[in-house]
């Protein structure tokens, strides 16, 4: 009776678990629908338009065979690029769990060993397209929301433009207060959006069932061999449909591959999918139902409803690339490709919820400036495809890295499986790059003045690393000549602790407290942040902890580059490996660089300059760290670069 019991707890306590499992799945799966699904689930509003517009060159009624073709075109994009290479296959090839642009350039480095000046190059590029997308992505999904305005009543057509840019100034207006208490509605809404998006298409297949003859890829294949340039045009075009894409890969930390890919597969792609066909029907029944054909899948009742459903839509779509911006600008930070900037954490129990000031200003005047610019989701739609495809090569070229070095697949085999994949999207940078007078340099500007920054951040660093290594005393030697009694300066109570980039040398900010002061602290330590090219690092492998001679000590934290150092918490786990101390007798002494041009630098006079207003802008050292104010001693120091 007693053993039937104890089976019959375990049971139910087994039970219990998996039903707390499924219910962990299906939340994750849910608010990865809002979040992740937000972007390319706006498309409809203007893809399919677009796409059909390009083939026929204005507002001409467009023939069966381009409808299908288009059509074609669009449902394989989906299947291929999308559901293939992002959800079959990158979602494997995930940084400890991480994925994203950075991260993958991270992996791509460790598995080739070294720098790998190339796979950095190949990161910041990526990177810096990304931005470009975070300004376009706001600007093109909320004006196509608000032109749905002009459906329901022409004469409000003068008011889309300053309707948008009210929804965009507020949007980032409420950035600093966080999102933690809105975003739990962000999947619901989205789910909504789905439903109405398949709603709309369903009915639209079900009166015009020949439309799925565009299953067939030979229809796309046909449309593109008889169209010539055409053709190429509208294949930048119908890229629009994958927008967004990159997402899937860019939040796998935050929801896992388990519910991107049960979320795709289930709701999202047969949403998107059913109104793509639902667009291509109401064109093949009325064919001048083009000047708004996903707005006019609707019946005259729901237009309102709809407009507003799909404002509240493009806000979250607009929503989760902000979010991305802010999230891969620490990334950047920590990786050192971009000066420290302030961070502020608007949520104590969401880690991920942070609010960068300066990113979110440079993100609203570019966003607001293509609205102002534009002035219509078609103009702005050219200015879209270059930048997410610059990415998705890009990220074929570091992911064919990743499986061949890393995965350790034969060569053959890891070009087997990234080329067509490569090819396909160095066919969609080709047509999209035919666009780039019709508002394509929008994100090559965009893009070019980030990487330029990188690039002169990076390599100023450098040459002010190596320029500092030459000047400074190796802390061992200094140690050594501390440690002879005749050289022993006064000891005060207390802690000190000194912050330094190498912790081979002396740092500069002991080098001058001995120099100016004459004095030493009871207990001193020489503390190095190192940051790891995983995303984070485990509580256990935060702090080491070595002596360094008698009356120095050595310590090493590692945070990774998704991580915001606290060294005051980190310390805290010190204790555990014999380092005692009292963080409100403790003193922080840092080293303030003020930055001057050498007559001989290793950079141009312009990219010194640029370095040098990098530098002086950089958020200081102690609010970075988050180290309590009153207990940090800043020494200046002036060095050339």
């Amino acid at each position: 009776m007693a053993a039937n019991t104890s089976v019959a707890g375990h049971s139910n306590g087994t039970e219990l678990a998996a039903s707390r499992g499924h219910e962990q799945f299906f939340a994750l799966m849910l608010g990865c629908i809002g979040v992740v699904y937000g972007d390319i689930g706006t498309s409809p509003l203007y893809a399919f338009r677009e796409s059909v517009l390009a083939a026929v060159g204005g507002y001409t009624p467009p023939s069966q065979e381009i409808i299908l073709g288009i059509l074609s075109l669009i449902i394989w994009a989906l299947i291929l690029i999308v559901t293939v290479k992002y959800v079959m296959i990158l979602l494997r090839a995930d940084n400890n769990g991480e994925g994203g642009t950075l991260a993958l350039m991270a992996l791509a480095r460790r598995a080739i060993g070294g720098n790998g000046f190339t796979i950095l190059l190949l990161g910041i590029t990526s990177a810096a397209l990304f931005y470009g997308d975070a300004m376009i992505t706001p600007a093109l999904s909320v004006l196509s929301a608000v032109e749905g305005l002009e459906v329901i009543q022409p004469a409000l057509a003068p008011y889309v433009v300053p309707v948008a840019v009210v929804i965009l100034f507020a949007l980032f207006a409420v950035q600093s207060h966080g999102t933690a208490r809105v975003a739990t509605f962000f999947g619901p809404i989205t789910v909504v959006w789905f439903i109405a998006l398949a709603f709309g298409g369903a009915w639209h297949v079900a009166q015009t069932p020949a439309v799925l003859a565009a299953f067939n890829p030979l229809h796309g294949v046909s449309f593109l061999l008889s169209n010539g340039l055409i053709g190429l045009l509208t294949l930048g075009a119908v890229f629009l449909v994958v927008t967004g894409a990159e997402a899937l890969y860019a939040d796998l930390g935050h929801f896992g591959r388990g519910p991107i890919k049960m979320a795709w597969l289930t709701i999202c792609l047969p949403a998107l999918t059913i109104n793509y066909l639902g667009q291509g029907a109401l064109l093949l029944a009325d064919p001048h139902a083009i000047d708004n054909p996903f707005f006019l899948l609707y019946p005259s009742w729901m237009l309102a409803p709809m407009v507003i459903l799909a404002t509240a839509a493009t806000v979250i779509a607009s929503q989760a690339v902000i979010s991305g911006a802010y999230s891969l600008t620490r990334q950047a930070i920590q990786l050192g490709l971009l000066p420290r900037l302030e961070i502020r954490h608007t949520s104590e129990s969401q880690f991920g919820q942070i609010f960068i000031p300066r990113v979110n200003f440079i993100l609203l005047v570019g966003v607001l400036l293509l609205v102002v610019q534009f002035r219509s989701s078609g103009a702005l739609a050219s200015a879209y495809g270059i930048a997410v495809t610059g990415t998705m090569v890009v990220t074929a070229i570091m992911a064919f890295i990743v499986i061949w070095k890393y995965w350790r697949w034969p060569l053959w085999a890891a070009a087997a499986l990234m080329t067509p994949f490569l090819f396909v999207d160095l066919i969609f940078l080709g047509a999209n790059l035919l666009k780039v007078f019709q508002g394509g340099w929008v994100p090559l500007m965009i893009g070019g003045m980030i990487m330029t920054v990188m690039l002169t951040w990076v390599k100023g660093a450098r040459i002010l690393a190596a320029k500092t290594r030459r000047l400074e005393t190796p802390i061992e030697d200094l140690i050594e000549t501390l440690e002879l009694e005749k050289h022993q300066p006064h000891r005060v109570p207390g802690t000190a602790v000194f912050l330094t980039a190498d912790p081979d040398s002396a740092p500069t900010a002991l080098l001058h407290s001995l120099k100016h002061y004459k004095v030493l602290h009871e207990q001193n330590v020489v503390l190095t942040i190192v940051t790891e090219s995983t995303p984070r690092v485990t509580q256990g492998e935060r702090v080491t902890v070595a002596p360094l001679g008698k009356i120095f000590t050595r310590v090493l934290l590692r945070f990774g580059f998704m991580e915001t150092p606290n060294i005051p918490k980190a310390l805290g786990l010190a204790r555990k490996q014999g380092l005692t101390f009292d963080i409100m007798s403790t003193s922080f002494f840092l080293s303030r660089r003020s930055v001057r041009p050498a007559t001989k630098s290793g950079m141009p006079i312009w990219q010194d300059r640029l370095f040098i207003i990098l530098a002086k802008n950089a958020d200081d050292a102690s609010s970075y760290f988050q180290l309590p104010t009153d207990r940090v001693v800043e020494i200046g120091t002036q060095v050339t670069v």
